[in-house]
């Protein structure tokens, strides 16, 4: 594959397994400086994202927000991003690193009668996320009160901007913050009993057991939204866009050949590794890590049919592995 996958690190230590309990049970906050924060602006800003994208922008109202996917011709996924409605402007918030692809992506595809500006705000404003059972009561404390903005709503209060997504990511609110007042939030809230994140290793297994997909393991460039987990963020109830041919006609046909599958083995399965099935390779191990909660060695996969249903064994290196239903654990 051209990708490099991630693997999961340890959680065995007490310090990582305290963050790996805080997500499981509790609120953990995770930095994210690498996480861009775009802006689109000016009158024909919908239009154009809804035009280019997989999720129904034209349907937003300000408030509310969605993941969506800018696929290419072929319907493969070129970026995965959060859009949110405000009342001036479309925000966007990039996957982590992408934010100048993003940009610059988007300055391209804008023609000369389009009514089309695109700010990158990411010297300016930084990003975290809160995630956990208890994240939302660590907000209300903070004076967010995220269930009344509703399943994929915002709230703004005190220079602090939360956008709520419980089915992208692990669950919880990406958080918006002028870069001034980053020390000052994260301050606010562990104070409030959020448990500051100081390694990505709980979060990786954590998202691998809720069968998470995530930009740059199993959202790449070699897979389709509806490949790759996110059929949820693609609307079947909109105008056309680049790629939708292909996704609608995937989807009227059952024509998707791969989909995301989790894997649980004797050891480790290799992140990237081949896998298959009678003589042939029918898919790869993205992303890899031990899950506590599940005492096993778990895996993410993208698996060709019919190998792809659940207890289905392959082969992985010099292991056997079987194909489990996602998630792993709630």
């Amino acid at each position: 594959m051209a990708t490099t996958p991630t693997a999961g690190g340890p959680v065995r230590d007490a310090p990582a397994q305290t963050e790996y309990e805080a997500l499981r049970q509790e609120a953990a906050l995770q930095l994210r400086p690498d996480a861009g924060v775009l802006a689109l602006r000016d009158a024909d800003r919908v239009d154009f994202l809804q035009r280019m994208t997989t999720n129904h922008i034209a349907a937003l109202a300000e408030g509310q927000s969605c993941v969506t996917v800018l696929t290419s011709p072929t319907a493969k996924i070129v970026q995965v991003f959060t859009v949110v409605a405000r009342q001036d402007d479309l925000l966007l918030l990039p996957a982590r690193g992408a934010g100048e692809a993003l940009a610059r992506h988007l300055r391209s595809q804008i023609f000369f009668m389009d009514k089309v500006q695109v700010s990158d705000l990411s010297s300016r404003f930084s990003r975290l996320r809160l995630m956990g059972p208890q994240a939302f009561l660590v907000l209300a404390a903070a004076g967010l009160d995220m269930p009344a903005a509703g399943e994929n709503g915002w709230r703004s209060h005190d220079g602090l901007l939360a956008v709520s997504q419980p089915h992208y990511d692990v669950p919880g609110y990406e958080l918006v913050v002028a870069v001034e007042q980053v020390e000052e939030v994260i301050s606010r809230l562990t104070a409030l009993q959020a448990t500051l994140l100081h390694s990505d290793a709980g979060y990786q297994v954590r998202r691998i057991e809720l069968g998470r997909p995530l930009p740059g393991s199993e959202l790449v460039g070699e897979y389709n939204p509806l490949e790759a987990g996110l059929s949820w963020a693609c609307a079947d109830n909109k105008g056309c866009y680049t790629g939708q041919e292909i996704i609608a006609r995937q989807v009227t046909y059952n024509k998707v050949t791969r989909t995301l599958v989790g894997l649980i083995g004797e050891q480790l399965p290799a992140a990237g590794a081949p896998l298959s099935a009678e003589g042939r390779e029918v898919g790869f191990v993205t992303s890899a890590a031990y899950s506590p909660a599940c005492a096993a060695f778990l895996a993410l996969a993208i698996v060709k049919r019919p190998y792809s249903d659940a207890g289905t064994e392959l082969q992985c290196g010099d292991q056997k592995v079987r194909v489990a239903a996602l998630p792993f654990a709630a």
